[in-house]
């Protein structure tokens, strides 16, 4: 069946619009990225948690271009941190912070609790389509945190997330095995399945 209309896909990367688009294969829509419809403008990720984030995201750009649009958020919550860093995850060691900056203030916010870090990733992917409430889907991957980073496959926390029934970490994970085991994979997947029941 070929596309029937636009579905914008709230990001300006390209990797990302290729990653979601092979995760939402099949569906009757073009997938099409902010830049391919000219809106430039960031979005406030204000919420206070994954569900808020995605919902603002998905809103605000499908006000602006007038298109179904899907907007995921994703945060890496472990156990003994009681959930941090959650949805402050790309900012936990403030702006401007690499992901070995990220990783480092994460292993010395651990070092005084008992192994294992047990730890889970989280993803919400919302849809919005122009004048109805958000549709949410969410996706996790369990696992737990290691002190030394393997993989170089990944990026953000993946490198210190060892999923620990394949004995491999998120960025040792090949593109096929995330896109099968991941938490946007498994958000993605059921916003594929409510996308191909009802296109309107």
């Amino acid at each position: 069946m070929p596309p029937t209309r636009k579905l914008l896909i709230a990001t300006h990367n390209r990797g990302k619009l290729k990653e979601l688009s092979f995760l939402l294969g099949g569906v009757p829509f073009e997938l099409v990225s902010l830049s391919d419809v000219g809106i430039e403008l960031d979005a406030d990720e204000t919420g206070d948690t994954l569900e808020e984030n995605a919902t603002l995201k998905a809103e605000t750009y499908a006000r602006l271009s007038g298109l179904p649009t899907l907007a995921d958020d994703s945060g890496l919550e472990v156990e003994a941190l009681g959930g941090a860093p959650g949805v402050h995850s790309a900012r936990y060691a403030g702006e401007g912070a690499t992901d070995e900056d990220r990783i480092a203030l994460l292993l010395k916010n651990l070092a005084d609790y008992p192994q294992p870090w047990t730890a889970r990733f989280r993803c919400v992917a919302a849809i919005v389509r122009p004048g109805q409430a958000a549709e949410l889907y969410s996706g996790e991957c369990r696992g737990e945190i290691i002190t030394v980073p393997r993989g170089d496959n990944g990026f953000g926390y993946d490198p210190v997330f060892l999923i620990t029934r394949e004995g491999k970490t998120m960025a040792e994970l090949t593109s096929d095995e995330k896109n099968r085991l991941s938490h946007r994979g498994a958000a993605a997947g059921k916003a594929r399945n409510a996308l191909m029941g009802r296109t309107g």
